[in-house]
């Protein structure tokens, strides 16, 4: 079952959080500073969502949602900033789930568009989206600290 995040439930996803952040090698986890940006997105926030994904009890998958737009198409587009799941739990549809269930939001939002990036050796998480009604881009994605 898909929820949206919110302060009834964020301490259930923030442990993913730290362990999504772990696989990509983030070199300062801090569980507060996860806390304090997480609560930002909700239902009602303009700004993005965040949704777990619960099997039985527990939660096992979340992803997040920004938006932001693009000169290219002049619009609205929603970014899946974070997909993850437990382990365990891969290959049996949650990332799936979530991304389809993040579709929706995005097109109920007004967005053009879902998209999103993943690291290059992310083969597993690659095969998925591979499967899925997508296109991979090109595009090289670049960063600076300001």
């Amino acid at each position: 079952m898909i929820e949206v995040v919110s302060s009834k439930n964020l301490n259930e996803v923030l442990p993913l959080i730290r362990a999504y952040q772990a696989f990509y090698q983030v070199a300062d986890i801090d569980d507060e500073r996860n806390r304090a940006f997480f609560s930002q997105f909700g239902e009602n926030s303009e700004q993005g969502c965040q949704f777990l994904y619960r099997y039985g009890e527990r939660v096992v998958g979340f992803a997040t949602v920004y938006f932001s737009f693009t000169s290219t198409i002049a619009a609205k587009v929603a970014v899946l900033n974070d997909l993850y799941t437990e382990p365990d739990c891969r290959g049996q549809g949650v990332g799936k789930q979530l991304i389809e269930f993040c579709r929706q939001y995005a097109a109920e939002k007004g967005a053009a568009r879902l998209q999103w990036v993943t690291a290059p050796d992310n083969t597993q998480a690659q095969a998925l989206y591979d499967s899925l009604d997508t296109r991979k881009s090109s595009w090289l994605f670049y960063t600076c600290t300001v």
